[in-house]
């Protein structure tokens, strides 16, 4: 049986990677100041945050239409995919899974919808585990998804809450937390929830707890650095981790400035952690 995955642009996986596994790639919906992009289309990521704090409009985004989930599986069908796994952005925060879900309805028993619960290089880190597997069929893909699952952990240290105060997705204890003067919160996406991982007074402060968690995550199997237009933060972060903790770091390890479509919930200046520990 040849296996087909399907993953929306949420993922964040760098382009090198996506035509290695031949992974199908749905771009989901940016709207700035009325105009509607494709996710990676019409405007870069480097623009996108040197822009954000200047839109006359706070940017909104939407999942892609079923139309464009169905047009896709059925590519992946002409291709010669017997079966497609197709795995997501966290469903409590967004509405793509469900937009998939409907979609496969077209397509009975022929497509695997999976929920990642997770953002970022935390759903692109089980993409690419299925990926690995996808030759052995489908069952051999879920559970390197489920073994990468439960060794993920995801954090950010904001610059701002502002932006994910918009979204209207914050537990109470977060907003605490982002109401304190002068806080930089830092947060774990877990089980696709937000969760309050700690606070910090400066951005320093915030990249020393960081640099804690990820220390204290132990040797690492695949590790990613996401910034929201802070590449300097990051690479100063990822440079000292690596002064640090060398030898738990895996061989590649990915820098990824985080597609709008997330950055506009999260804010410019972030930074933030995709980790999956080593078995």
């Amino acid at each position: 049986m040849r296996l087909g995955i399907l993953t929306d642009s949420t993922a964040d996986l760098p382009r090198y990677l996506i035509q290695q596994h031949q992974i199908e790639i749905v771009p989901s919906i940016l709207v700035l100041d009325g105009k509607e992009y494709a996710d990676g289309e019409g405007i870069s990521r480097e623009e996108f945050y040197a822009r954000l704090p200047g839109f006359k409009t706070h940017p909104t985004t939407s999942a892609p239409s079923i139309g464009e989930f169905t047009a896709r599986y059925q590519k992946l069908f002409e291709d010669g995919c017997d079966h497609i796994l197709s795995i997501h952005a966290a469903g409590p925060l967004t509405s793509i899974l469900s937009a998939a879900g409907q979609a496969s309805q077209e397509f009975v028993d022929r497509i695997t919808i999976l929920d990642s619960l997770s953002l970022s290089l935390g759903l692109g880190f089980q993409v690419l585990a299925a990926a690995d597997e996808m030759e052995d069929g489908l069952e051999a893909a879920l559970a390197a998804i489920e073994s990468t699952r439960k060794r993920l952990h995801v954090y950010a240290a904001l610059d701002t809450m502002d932006y994910l105060r918009r979204s209207g997705r914050l537990p109470a204890p977060v907003t605490f937390l982002g109401g304190m003067l002068n806080i930089k919160p830092v947060i774990e996406l877990a089980d696709g929830e937000i969760k309050a991982a700690g606070a910090a007074r400066t951005t320093q402060q915030a990249d020393e707890r960081m640099l804690h968690l990820a220390k204290s995550a132990g040797k690492l199997e695949r590790l990613a650095i996401l910034h929201t237009g802070a590449e300097r933060r990051a690479r100063g972060f990822l440079n000292q981790l690596m002064r640090e903790a060398s030898q738990s770091l895996p061989r590649e390890i990915l820098m990824v400035n985080v597609t709008p479509v997330i950055g506009a919930h999260v804010g410019p200046n972030g930074l933030g952690l995709a980790m999956v520990k080593a078995k």
